[in-house]
């Protein structure tokens, strides 16, 4: 990934993910944010919440220092994300109903168990906290020109061709990927699709289609080669309490008010027991 992340399709990617990203997360408020991997984009870097952490599943290099999430000291984001965390993406160093905001670039498509990494998200969300997935479409004149090179590969044919796109990792499909929110009690916020222009590997042919982004948004919205999905982490029962407290309130507001029992004695004190 990050080698083809240095072509120029590679390149044109990255500046589309990033223009919409801090879109996304300009106006989500909270205070602990987790970006899991592709150090190359900096997807939290129009975010203002005051803790920004980013994580990789690669050992740590001489280089880097190693430094534990549950430290409390853990430094506030800089003008770029650093990479503070070495861990595995299903197995995340952080408390249950901690973090506010995570955002997965393409990391459920290279994880190793996206189902178990989907879980771990959902566990260390707080409630109504959000999750940000970007991912290759499938249905995509990128996905079709990705296929047909594995076939040719299966094949015999080409092998010494590479693919398009990485050949790591496995696409997941929008409306897959919204059948496994909705089973972990998310809800789909919003979604959006990109990059219309044919799989081309040369720079200028990449500059002739540009067109191809605005005409796709209106004429052929889910077959852009990238999409990504905000969704809210929903919890059953956390509005109970609010209901529990109106309708307690109107009882005490239906219910006979004592009051009258002290104007009821006041009166048989003035005026005597007509009976």
């Amino acid at each position: 990934m990050p080698q083809w992340l240095e072509t120029p399709a590679g390149e044109y990617l990255l500046a589309w993910e990033q223009r919409h990203l801090d879109q996304a997360v300009v106006d989500l408020f909270g205070f602990h944010a987790l970006q899991l991997g592709l150090p190359e984009l900096d997807t939290l870097r129009a975010n203002r919440m005051p803790h920004r952490w980013l994580a990789v599943e690669s050992p740590p290099s001489r280089s880097e220092q190693r430094i534990d999430a549950a430290d409390t000291a853990l430094p506030a984001a800089t003008e770029k994300t650093a990479i503070t965390l070495h861990c595995h993406f299903d197995a995340l160093p952080f408390d249950s109903a901690s973090l506010d905001l995570v955002v997965l670039p393409h990391s459920l498509e290279l994880a190793r168990d996206p189902h178990l990494t989907l879980r771990e998200v959902e566990r260390v969300l707080v409630p109504e906290g959000r999750v940000i997935i970007l991912g290759f479409n499938p249905a995509s004149l990128w996905g079709a020109r990705q296929r047909l090179g594995r076939m040719r590969r299966g094949l015999g044919l080409g092998a010494e061709r590479d693919l398009f796109l990485p050949r790591a990792g496995e696409f997941i499909g929008y409306r897959r990927l919204r059948d496994w929110l909705r089973l972990l009690s998310f809800e789909v916020e919003s979604g959006r699709f990109g990059c219309y222009i044919p799989p081309v590997t040369s720079a200028k042919w990449l500059a002739r289609f540009n067109w191809m982004e605005s005409a796709g948004d209106r004429w052929w919205p889910p077959f852009g080669a990238l999409y990504y999905i905000v969704a809210v982490k929903r919890v059953r029962g956390m509005r109970l309490v609010g209901l529990v407290r109106d309708e307690l309130r109107l009882k005490a507001v239906t219910a006979p008010a004592p009051v009258a029992a002290t104007q009821r004695s006041a009166e048989l004190e003035t005026h005597g027991d007509p009976y």
